[in-house]
């Protein structure tokens, strides 16, 4: 287990903790462990008992539970508590919003010990008695609970295409690789997956056998049939779909589940879709396809019914960027705010994998209380640390940013004295996100608009699959991007992905340069830059359009233009 995975089931022991109302010495002496280990950078599976003990805040107890869950996955008080609480309220602690004091209360004074019941209380009007559930907390409750509901047994991306490279495997092992592919959203990079598709050319009718046979799987034996294996991975809950088809047909079932209803439906020329020519006409691999459509080869990341076809038309679609095509890796978190590595080590390992330069851009101050934010006397200890790094590593370079939350009217968190050392500055919102859309669209423009706001950051808040980002004029906000050159990022943390790809080509349209940032709070998470790589690809985004495609010396002087135009502004 790496430490996130101990962490996430030391944070499901404190809830357990809470819900069976053990003592909150005891409780809060388990989240402060947390807090520290959360900035540990050793493995926990590589530390002896001693080694644990001697992390700050982490006494004997505690200790000893960390090295079991290390060693094992799991702890003996853990076991216990899990054994004493029934499923269903098990189920009731990952509702997001409700902590777990007040899940015992529904639970040991209301009875209620599963989430069809607590929903029922809801619309019968049973818990508006009960202190701390008034009105408004209901509604979030059962807002929560549709979401999720709504929400089972998708997959982010990110999830779908590591289930989907597992089966492969499995598959490539039984049947002819060339004639195995991922298909559907995965192949088309959706940011949600509904279902893992794959297409299979066997002519021997043995597919089906050996899906039977996958243990992770289980068919349902209602919607499969002879050309189609349908089912669940057990694990995930995830649907999985195998198209069976001959060899013959491969390319062109592989290209009737890949695009997306609007992209195969769309009418071409003379009325006919693609759907249509793929069923009546001969296509031996897909851009037969396309050719007998009058249009050039359309990448599966585009084909969503959208941009594309007048473009392939014109025979004008992009180039789209590619990982090669990256030079940099702006907004990053280190230990000086809630980062894992320290900013050396953020540094080392950037260069490592082959980027000319870092931006780091911690939590600016208001984060203090949740996310270590900085001080301005921090930022001035920060600045010279990467003055002695830059000296060191050079001709690598770690450029000086900040993520400055965005405050309430929209103003950034320094004042100008603080905001003019930085190279630039990472704007995003953090708090007070449930504004309607024309308070947070005129808060988003308030901070475009300042002269110091170099990036936008993580555009509408959303964490995918858990929360909707707050409503925001998309068009005004790009808009206004336009106007004041601020740079949008695509935050390609997976559970992210923001801004949303449906809005890329719009950007691009407006002149906006974008920038793949990884947001990434620890050394490993610099791999997800390709997630946002797939985001912008699906919005049609280039190399020329990508702000970290630059070199460090364009970057550099890109930095140091926009900066004097905002003192010339702040002075003026």
């Amino acid at each position: 287990m790496d430490n996130k995975q101990i962490i996430r089931v030391v944070r499901h022991l404190i809830s357990l903790m809470e819900l069976h109302g053990e003592n909150d010495y005891k409780v809060k002496s388990y989240g402060n462990a947390v807090f520290n280990i959360e900035r540990f950078s050793t493995p926990l599976v590589d530390c002896s008992l001693e080694e644990i003990l001697k992390i700050k805040n982490v006494g004997e107890s505690i200790a000893k539970v960390l090295h079991d869950i290390a060693q094992t996955g799991t702890t003996a008080h853990l076991d216990e508590l899990t054994q004493a609480t029934p499923e269903g309220v098990l189920e009731m602690l990952e509702i997001k919003g409700v902590g777990a004091k007040k899940i015992r209360m529904l639970w040991q004074e209301q009875k209620i010990e599963n989430v069809p019941q607590l929903l029922d209380a809801i619309n019968q009007g049973k818990l508006a008695s009960i202190k701390g559930f008034g009105a408004k907390t209901q509604e979030n409750i059962k807002e929560a609970l549709l979401y999720k509901e709504a929400n089972r047994g998708k997959l982010l991306y990110a999830q779908a295409e590591s289930l989907a490279n597992q089966l492969l495997e499995k598959l490539q092992s039984e049947f002819d690789k060339e004639f195995v592919a991922i298909s559907g959203e995965i192949r088309r990079k959706m940011e949600i997956v509904n279902a893992v598709v794959f297409v299979i050319g066997t002519s021997n009718g043995s597919a089906a056998k050996f899906l039977d046979k996958i243990e992770e799987l289980e068919k349902d034996l209602v919607t499969s049939g002879p050309f189609v294996w349908r089912g669940i991975h057990k694990e995930t809950s995830a649907k999985v779909e195998f198209h069976l088809c001959d060899q013959s047909t491969f390319s062109k079932t592989l290209m009737l589940t890949t695009g997306s209803s609007r992209h195969l439906g769309m009418a071409i020329g003379e009325g006919k879709n693609l759907r249509e020519i793929l069923l009546t006409q001969s296509i031996k691999v897909e851009n037969d396809a396309y050719a007998a459509a009058g249009l050039s080869p359309i990448p599966p990341e585009l084909r969503e019914g959208q941009f594309e076809f007048q473009l392939a038309a014109e025979n004008k679609l992009p180039q789209l960027v590619e990982m090669s095509d990256l030079r940099g890796i702006l907004h990053n978190h280190s230990t000086y705010s809630d980062g894992k590595n320290s900013l050396e080590e953020m540094a080392l390992y950037c260069q490592e994998l082959g980027y000319e330069y870092l931006g780091i851009s911690d939590h600016s101050k208001s984060a203090y209380y949740y996310a270590n934010g900085l001080y301005e006397e921090r930022v001035q200890k920060q600045h010279e640390e990467i003055d002695e790094l830059n000296k060191k590593l050079a001709p690598f370079k770690i450029f000086k940013g900040i993520e400055s939350d965005i405050l309430v009217n929209g103003d950034l968190d320094y004042e100008k004295q603080t905001l003019e050392t930085f190279d630039f500055i990472v704007a995003s919102i953090h708090s007070s996100l449930s504004m309607d859309r024309k308070k947070a669209t005129e808060r988003l423009i308030t901070a475009i608009s300042n002269p110091y706001t170099t990036i936008l950051g993580h555009l509408t808040g959303r964490i995918l699959l858990a929360r909707d980002g707050y409503p925001i004029d998309h068009k005004a906000i790009i808009e206004a991007c336009a106007k004041h050159e601020v740079i949008i990022e695509i935050n390609s943390h997976p559970n992210r992905l923001d801004l949303d790809w449906r809005w890329v080509h719009h950007a691009i349209d407006n002149g906006v340069m974008l920038s793949l940032n990884p947001d990434a709070h620890e050394k490993a998470a610099f791999h997800h830059m390709y997630y946002g790589l797939c985001a912008g690809r699906k919005g049609g985004l280039t190399k020329e359009k990508t702000f970290n495609t630059l070199s460090v010396q364009e970057v550099e002087a890109y930095f140091k233009e926009r900066k004097e135009r905002a003192l010339a502004r702040a002075a003026g």
